[in-house]
């Protein structure tokens, strides 16, 4: 018996398990036939405290099961006047909801997503991989990160060509540059052997070569070959040394070459509303004759449209214009030697109507010459400037034309004639002529102070006191026309022999007759000749010896009172008429 009822208990315990393993594979059998529905948060119309960024809980307290096994969670954000709203439910995705299909159904998360339905403008997100998936709401969209990669890779790939020919123009634009750079330095290089004299020159060609200014404190060969006005010279603007009327003047740094090498050069800048005194000045440099040791060292002339400006490029000279060089110091006799007789041959040759290899060249006159326009040089020489009022006495100029220049210049330095509007306009001569009587007052304010002459005053322009710092017309013609006033050359000046003579030439040149006064080139002979005595006369005084009667110039170191200027005059007299009948 207990044998049979362990068998039976046996049986029984297999009959349960095999009835266990039956039954679930039946329940799952039948899960797969009858799938369970979605679990939904479903709520009509609420208020919801969602603003539409970030995430957020739809706050529905019901949870449903979906009617349908087809369908899915479906949230509805909306915005209007009152406020923010969240509708909830179950839909099938096959179906339109509000006039627009789901798309994104199948994810775990409810995403928002902006769409236009038939009530507005709403988000809506659709989930069914989680039960109560629409309760989370995310309305700030999950980038993926290799999007982002992708995107960033998508952007250099289409800027990689423009990149590559940004660097190839730089590229082709700085070897342009240096291959010019190379070719001007070939050029300077070329130029600097074609200006070294030949043997077996003519006067001609002697001519045609325009030697650089050994003297000159800047050759500023490498700017002369740059002349071309292609393009703006590298040139920073250092430092305002001179304002006048039309123009400004500034201390420059010219570029060489690449390196930092630069060469210092003067800078005149006329507004742009000064183009007609900019291009006559210009015009004047530009005619080759017009080079001279005396005369300033013209490089280049730009017009400089962006800045509104026109540019005259010259060479530099430190120590300023001949007014403040006489203002800051007293000059020896063997100094007023020098600035006399180079100022002299500067108008001289600026006056001459041939080289002195004899080809025919055209006379200028400056018509605004005085102190200020005069520079000094580093070997105490002076140099012409300043020609925005000259003018060429071409002989193509007919009597209007000359008319038409009006009456110019500065009223201290004008001329009786300039003054009296009567200048005679059928004989260029007579333009020079008041040349002549600015460069007498020019010759007096050097002499005014030369330590030779005794007690030297305080530097003052011509006629000084008499008149203002800047007098009118009016006030000059009163000095000069109707007291025919000069400035004072006092009787202490006459004790100097050579000072004596200085002061001859001086009345001279600025006689009221402009037919009566001397020409440049005499002027800078007798200078000239005078510095030679001078020196003769030195060395025989040293040494002792007995000068013969004959000798025109006394041997004493002074000369009696009784002596006149016009005594003194007779000494070179003769030689200056056979320098102009030449």
């Amino acid at each position: 018996m207990a044998g049979q009822r362990s068998s039976l208990s046996l049986q029984g315990v297999l009959s349960i398990f095999a009835f266990c393993v039956l039954l679930g594979s039946e329940t799952a059998g039948l899960l797969q036939l009858y799938p369970m529905s979605q679990l939904c948060r479903f709520c009509d119309v609420e208020m919801s405290s969602c603003s539409g960024t970030g995430t957020c809980m739809s706050n529905c307290s019901i949870t449903s099961i979906c009617g349908d096994n087809s369908e899915v969670c479906v949230s509805i954000w909306r915005k209007n006047e009152t406020g923010f709203f969240i509708e909830t439910l179950c839909h099938d995705p096959s179906k339109p909801l509000y006039g627009i299909m789901l798309d994104d159904y199948n994810s775990s998360k409810c995403v928002m997503k902006e769409k236009n339905t038939t009530s507005g403008m709403a988000h809506i997100c659709s989930c069914s991989e989680e039960e109560e998936c629409n309760d989370l709401l995310i309305f700030s969209p999950i980038v993926d990160p290799t999007q982002k990669d992708q995107l960033v890779s998508v952007i250099l790939v289409s800027l990689l060509p423009l990149v590559v020919m940004g660097f190839v123009i730089v590229g082709m634009f700085y070897w342009y540059r240096a291959y010019r750079q190379r070719m001007l330095n070939r050029e300077w290089e070329s130029s600097i052997k074609k200006r070294k004299p030949k043997a077996g020159l003519d006067c001609s060609d002697a001519c045609a070569i325009m030697m650089d200014d050994d003297r000159s404190d800047s050759s500023s060969t490498h700017a002369n070959n740059l002349n071309h006005n292609t393009e703006p010279l590298p040139i920073e603007l250092d430092l305002l040394v001179g304002k006048g009327r039309f123009a400004q003047v500034y201390k420059a740094k010219l570029k060489q070459t690449t390196s930092d090498q630069f060469e210092t050069v003067a800078v005149k800048i006329f507004p742009y509303e000064e183009y007609a005194s900019w291009k006559n000045e210009k015009d004047i440099f530009s005619n080759t004759d017009l080079r001279h040791e005396n005369i300033l060292h013209f490089l280049t002339a730009e017009e400089r449209k962006v800045e509104k400006q026109y540019w005259l490029i010259t060479a530099f000279h430190p120590r300023g214009n001949l007014q403040e060089h006489l203002t800051r110091n007293v000059i020896s006799w063997e100094e007023l030697q020098v600035l006399g007789s180079s100022l002299a041959q500067g108008v001289a040759h600026l006056h001459s109507d041939r080289l002195p290899c004899g080809r025919p060249k055209v006379a200028i006159v400056h018509r605004d010459l005085k102190s200020s326009n005069i520079l000094v040089k580093n070997d105490l020489t002076c140099c012409l400037c300043d020609f925005g009022l000259g003018l060429s006495l071409d002989s193509s100029l007919s009597v209007d034309d000359l008319a038409n220049s009006g009456q110019v210049g500065t009223a201290r330095y004008m001329a009786p004639e300039v003054l009296e509007a009567r200048l005679n306009l059928e004989n260029m001569e007579s333009f020079k002529q008041t040349d002549i009587y600015s460069m007498a007052l020019v010759l007096w304010e050097m002499t005014s102070r030369c330590d030779a002459i005794g007690e030297v005053k305080d530097y003052e322009p011509a006629y000084g006191s008499k008149v203002r710092e800047h007098p009118c017309v009016e006030s000059m013609k009163d000095n000069v026309l109707r007291d025919r006033g000069r400035p004072e050359i006092p009787d202490s000046w006459l004790t100097h022999q050579g000072v004596a003579v200085i002061c001859a030439t001086i009345k001279e040149c600025w006689d009221h007759d402009p037919e009566a006064r001397l020409t440049a080139h005499c002027v800078a002979e007798r200078i000239t000749e005078l510095e030679d005595k001078m020196d003769k006369l030195s060395n025989r005084s040293s040494s002792e010896e007995k000068i013969p009667d004959e000798q025109k110039i006394p041997t004493e170191v002074e000369i009696p009172e009784m002596v006149k200027i016009t005594d003194i005059q007779d000494i070179i007299a003769v030689d200056c008429s056979v320098s102009d009948e030449k």
